[in-house]
């Protein structure tokens, strides 16, 4: 069985000089992965572009009809944190589209990876920090839409809150949004999730691992959903530049271990965006990234 994995050259498109946002880390990490022989060949899927049409299902129409024409303000561009073009906004909907075909291949094969997306900082009608458009809400609701989920959870463990998806699904039977960020992170002004836990400062791998042991049960039991989407940002490591945690390498791969070991006994197809990783050191990201791929590869195949 192939272990989907969507990857596109555009993922790692060039911005300006210096930007602090480490897109080489799109380049390296699948390079790392076939390098050691984690992954092969086969196992990577080029994504096609969500349609405008489901990108609809979750954005309203006149910020995407103004993104596609670059029409964004000066201020709502500031917000975003990428200088605006058209290569950036045809990045967002291949994004989007490599987590939605994903999340249709982890229904046969129990999970599959993008080694971009996580975007989860994009609002119904605007984009912030990063993110244009939210590639796992997209998709999430594209699995509704289509009837291959009925019950759907988001677990989001990157640094920050993912406040666009809690507004996005806000009062949506349908779907879960849980979040567990830095409580000083940003964003300085949080939305409310079904379920946010803020950590605090400099948090360890003991205390942050006991809090993910008994989360993962108790969603379980409260959400009961047939589909998971994972946001398994890299941004809670120590040596992160913007996050506030205290994390190991070892113990981010313990917190991937957890999560994803856990859905599979449940026999819950799961979905992962890779999100955040800021830290000085480009190999800690290219690692922390690299392990969630080798315990999900590990663990279903």
């Amino acid at each position: 069985m192939n272990f989907p994995i969507a990857f596109d050259s555009s993922y790692r498109l060039p911005l300006e000089k210096n930007h602090r946002f480490p897109m080489e880390k799109y380049e390296l990490l699948p390079q790392q992965l076939l390098l050691e022989g984690s992954c092969t060949q086969a196992d990577f899927f080029i994504p096609k572009p969500a349609t405008k049409e489901q990108v609809l299902r979750v954005h309203q129409s006149n910020y995407v009809a103004r993104l596609l024409k670059l029409d964004l303000s000066k201020s709502e561009i500031r917000s975003i944190g990428f200088p605006l073009s058209s290569d950036l906004v045809a990045r967002e909907f291949l994004i989007a589209g490599g987590t939605l075909i994903g999340a249709k291949k982890a229904l046969d094969t129990g999970i599959a990876m993008n080694i971009a997306g996580g975007t989860h900082h994009a609002f119904p009608d605007r984009g912030e920090a990063f993110c244009l458009l939210n590639d796992q809400a997209i998709a999430a609701q594209y699995l509704l839409d289509k009837g291959f989920a009925k019950k759907i959870l988001i677990l989001d463990l990157d640094v920050h809150q993912g406040n666009g998806t809690a507004a996005i699904f806000k009062n949506h039977p349908l779907v879960f949004t849980c979040s567990v960020h830095g409580a000083k992170n940003y964003p300085f002004r949080k939305e409310t999730s079904d379920l946010d836990l803020a950590l605090e400062d400099h948090c360890d791998d003991s205390t942050y691992l006991k809090i993910l042991k008994d989360l993962l049960p108790k969603l379980y039991k409260l959400v009961q959903p047939d589909f998971v989407f994972y946001l398994c940002g890299v941004d809670v490591l120590a040596s992160d530049k913007l996050g506030r945690l205290g994390l190991s390498i070892e113990g981010c791969k313990q917190r991937d271990k957890e999560v994803l070991s856990f859905w599979k006994k449940k026999q819950i197809p799961v979905q992962c965006s890779m999100g955040g990783g800021y830290s000085k050191e480009l190999k800690h990201i290219i690692e922390a990234h690299a392990n969630t791929f080798r315990v999900a590869k590990e663990l279903f195949t």
